[in-house]
């Protein structure tokens, strides 16, 4: 979907390299917790209208990449 959307995918990889790397996100990314349905979830902005929500498990890094997604197609990362 991101591909067709013609984001930059270079911007998602850098993301998941520092979230592999237990890298605090920089404040432009706006990353936090998820509540309801996606409590223990978190979001983070890779682009101001370009969202990835993830999860990280215990000590041990299990880095469960789980949608990518616009706010304007709210459906892309909230909808079951």
């Amino acid at each position: 979907m991101a591909i067709k959307r013609n984001l930059n995918i270079d911007l998602l990889d850098d993301i998941i390299r520092a979230l592999s790397r237990g890298e605090i996100l920089p404040e432009k990314n706006r990353d936090h917790e998820l509540s309801g349905d996606w409590a223990g979830y978190r979001e983070c902005h890779i682009q101001p209208d370009w969202l990835l929500i993830y999860r990280i498990e215990d000590d041990i890094l299990v880095l469960t990449l789980a949608r990518t997604g616009t706010h304007s197609a709210h459906s892309d990362l909230f909808d079951k």
